[in-house]
């Protein structure tokens, strides 16, 4: 078992929750150690669900040794050393802060919670335990998107003028899919936290926080079918845009959009600088497009950069480049982080709530901006 931050040779594994992140997590930590070679060996000890027969289906499904009904009950099970919570989002906060108190590690889907103070409470909880904490932003562990960052900060297309970032996905553009938990105030802002949190920790690391912002929300649908012949209103946002004044002075512009017809997984990445551009989407995650503005005027161009072996840690994965990675892969990355982050590694890329809590602190920005309807500043 894990003992403090010492590296060791195992670490139990307790999952909460498996529809479609834990599934992703329990891939990530079955797949880690060969991957990488390099870290503690996951035990995959106690799997949780909402009834015990679902719990018992899903970890004979995973490879989990128990399963329980009462998520408490893998929280006080000694043998797990770190927690995984993919649970909706308005469990987060109280799951997470028992298993901290509890003496677990903790691997938190994002957001950390629906509102800035449970998340406040969330960072305190992990204050007192000590223990390492770790945000399911994995999109930030894409080797492209490493790669930009890389870039950006070597100066390769100058001094960071405007960024602009747009997320898109369909899966709320059916005016008649039905209400679930998602439209239900009790899960957050809507697009607003849903979404944008996983554009704003790319915002984060490459150009900074936002110091002032204006936000407008929208909902394209007022209501959605129950299923039982009736229909309940609409409680969130799918739709919200930012205007935002970055602390470095830069300006940043956001959009987000849960209701987008033929928009899959779309983070679009725009960063213009003094010297270049640089554009990303997330649905060609494989690959960039850096244009040099000191290039000779005869040769400018955007070129397509695919990702390889020279960028880590597609290295881990395949030899050759171009044949590209996928979404479970930057999972697997994400686990490695965190367990680097728990052996006591200081170079571990990602997000602790004691980072993510800056995410939290601007989408409460974003949020009182909109209800204010005018600019407000950070406090």
């Amino acid at each position: 078992m894990l003992q403090g931050n010492s590296r060791v040779e195992d670490i139990g594994v307790g999952l909460i929750g498996t529809g479609y992140m834990g599934k992703c997590h329990a891939l990530a930590w079955s797949s880690v150690r060969a991957v990488f070679g390099d870290c503690a060996r996951p035990r995959l000890v106690h799997l949780a669900e909402s009834t015990p027969e679902k719990a018992e289906a899903r970890a004979s499904e995973f490879g989990f040794d128990r399963a329980t009904g009462d998520w408490r009950r893998l929280v006080e099970d000694p043998e797990v050393d770190v927690v995984s919570v993919t649970t909706p989002n308005q469990f987060h906060a109280e799951m997470a802060i028992a298993a901290l108190e509890a003496g677990k590690h903790v691997w938190c889907e994002k957001p950390m919670a629906p509102t800035l103070p449970e998340a406040e409470r969330m960072l305190a909880a992990a204050r007192r335990s000590g223990r390492v904490t770790f945000m399911g932003y994995n999109y930030i562990q894409n080797p492209a998107f490493r790669h930009i960052v890389k870039l950006v900060r070597d100066g390769a297309i100058g001094r960071l003028t405007q960024v602009r970032i747009e997320v898109d996905e369909d899966f709320m553009a059916d005016p008649e899919a039905p209400f679930y938990w998602k439209s239900e105030a009790s899960s957050g802002h809507g697009a607003l936290d849903d979404f944008a949190v996983h554009a704003l920790s790319m915002l984060h690391l490459v150009a900074g926080r936002a110091d002032r912002v204006v936000t407008d929300m929208s909902k394209p649908y007022a209501d959605r079918p129950t299923g039982d012949g009736g229909r309940r209103a609409v409680e969130t946002w799918d739709i919200a845009s930012v205007l935002m004044r970055l602390e470095t002075g830069v300006s940043a512009t956001l959009q987000v959009n849960r209701s987008a017809w033929g928009r899959k997984g779309r983070i679009c990445l725009q960063l213009y600088g003094s010297e270049g551009t640089i554009l990303f989407d997330q649905e060609r995650f494989n690959e960039f497009q850096l244009y040099r503005a000191r290039d000779p005027k005869g040769e400018q161009g955007f070129v397509t950069v695919l990702t390889a072996p020279h960028h880590p840690p597609y290295d881990r994965f395949c030899p050759a480049p171009g044949h590209g990675l996928g979404f479970n892969e930057l999972k697997v990355i994400e686990c490695r982080q965190l367990l680097g982050r728990i052996a006591g590694e200081t170079d571990c890329l990602g997000y602790s709530f004691e980072d993510g809590i800056e995410i939290e602190r601007t989408i409460d920005l974003a949020a009182r901006a909109f209800g204010a309807d005018g600019w407000v500043a950070r406090r």
